[in-house]
């Protein structure tokens, strides 16, 4: 038997990472154990977040989005620009130099903290033991009062369109296309798809997303969704409804995609590069012994309670293994919180207020409830919109698309949700998430005084919309 440990964390995504720096914070002698390896074959922290999800992809974002300023609407503002173009394989330099300080930055992190880190895969085996096994195949087991699992997410695999890594890719596969598709397939219409059909889309592809669901984003405020549906396809996005692909031919370097529409019909579309991306699992594969007590859902996803314990005692999970939104910050907020309960604190995670971001242009926010789900519940309530078309800080940055939209209890007042579409929305729609964990009325975000001029402002009139004060748009409503 090696080394034994407070806590030994497996998986140092968001989830996994904060964990160990946290209960390192706390006192706890601390272990992480990590698989994943650079390009280089080196060991690296930051699971798929920082590696090939969410840090990359905004970096691909951000350069496709100065692409497209640079090339079509910085006339507007008096800047002259000829002979715009692209460099694809300095973007994606661009792109791997942000990923490589971000998760070097962890690795700091984890010395500075005095969190060990174990290079492997990590089983977790009965009795609180934790088995490692490195490239070498040499196996090494450790112990610890408390084990977190931390494993995270995969890309969900269709059987009729297989990723082979070259002309059909997942995610993955899609942040490092060497040149710009032509035409490019993407299916399925969700967060990521959306996300890297945008990259690529204003770098020049002609983008078809094939999404099977009869509703576009059909888990969001449906009125913000009606909003971005329109707004994407005004910037090229041909987003199809009701497609259900049922098969693929790659030939040469095109595939061939067959699919059934709306009406039932069988269509063809012929593309480039295909994009995979409906969706993502929870990764347990070699993450658990036969004999270690953990429970999984019908789903595949590792069962806990509100605590995140799982039906083995001293036995943790947190993020993408376990229920709830497949969100980086979720995961990070849960490995605090299991961290600190492992300390013997007593912190609570409130799931009610968590948001959601979409970040295409404009970007998609929202925090706690739908209207529909407001309304599908009987509670009594009131909205209040804002658009960005009569911000003069949304006209004056020539970005004045969306709205910011609030939903709110008709008799306490209390903020139920808020849905943003727009300019900064990701970041706007924090202020409302602070607002709402502290049981704010809508009248406490029209009371309180905002800078001028700011997009946060629309954050203000919408509250104020609420019950009918919004000053800078005509009210639905009669005033009191």
């Amino acid at each position: 038997m090696s080394e034994k440990f407070d806590v030994i964390v497996i998986g140092s995504g968001p989830g996994g990472y904060v964990a160990a720096i946290r209960a390192a914070q706390l006192g706890l002698k601390t272990a992480c154990v990590e698989k994943w390896k650079n390009k280089e074959g080196k060991g690296v922290n930051g699971g798929t977040c920082l590696n090939v999800g969410c840090i990359p992809s905004k970096a691909l974002l951000d350069s496709s989005w100065k692409y497209h300023e640079a090339k079509d609407d910085f006339d507007i503002h008096g800047i002259e620009t000829k002979s715009v173009k692209m460099d694809v394989p300095k973007m994606l330099e661009r792109k791997d130099d942000i990923v490589k300080k971000l998760t070097g930055g962890v690795s700091g992190l984890f010395t500075a903290n005095k969190v060990t880190s174990i290079w492997g895969s990590g089983k977790l085996l009965a009795n609180k033991k934790v088995e490692v096994t490195d490239d070498e195949g040499k196996t090494t087991v450790y112990e610890a009062e408390n084990i977190i699992l931390a494993s995270g997410s995969v890309p969900v695999n269709i059987p009729p369109a297989p990723v082979d890594n070259k002309v059909i890719v997942d995610s993955t596969g899609a942040l490092e296309f060497p040149k710009v598709p032509k035409r490019l397939g993407v299916i399925g219409a969700g967060v990521i798809g959306l996300e890297l059909g945008s990259v690529w889309s204003r770098l020049g592809s002609d983008v078809v997303v094939l999404e099977a669901l009869d509703d576009f984003l059909s888990i969001w405020d449906k009125q913000i969704a009606k909003e971005a549906q329109k707004t994407f396809k005004k910037q090229g996005l041909d987003v199809r409804l009701s497609c259900r692909v049922t098969g693929s031919d790659v030939k040469k370097d095109e595939v061939v995609v067959t699919y059934e529409d709306k009406d039932g019909n069988e269509q063809q579309e012929t593309f480039d590069r295909l994009i995979v991306c409906v969706g993502r699992r929870p990764y347990t594969e070699g993450l658990l012994s036969e004999d270690a007590g953990v429970k999984l859902d019908e789903r595949g996803f590792i069962y806990v309670n509100d605590l995140c314990m799982t039906s083995a005692p001293g036995v943790w999970a947190v993020g993408d293994v376990v229920r709830g939104p497949m969100l980086a910050h979720k995961a990070s907020e849960e490995g605090v919180v299991v961290a600190e309960r492992i300390a013997g604190q007593k912190p609570m995670m409130n799931y009610d207020v968590i948001p959601n971001v979409i970040y295409t242009h404009p970007e998609i926010a929202s925090v706690g409830r739908t209207e529909e789900q407001v309304k599908a519940e009987g509670e009594p309530y009131n909205v209040g919109v804002f658009p960005f078309a009569a911000s003069g800080r949304a006209m004056a940055a020539n970005d004045t698309g969306g709205m910011v939209k609030i939903i709110a209890h008709a008799e306490t007042d209390r903020v139920l949700g808020a849905h943003i579409i727009g300019p900064s929305a990701a970041d706007l729609v924090q202020q409302v998430a602070i607002a709402m964990e502290f049981g704010s009325s809508a009248e406490d975000i029209g009371m309180t005084v905002f800078g001028h001029p700011t997009l946060s402002e629309a954050v203000k009139e919408a509250a104020l919309a609420v019950n009918g004060h919004a000053i800078h748009i005509a009210n639905r409503k009669k005033r009191k």
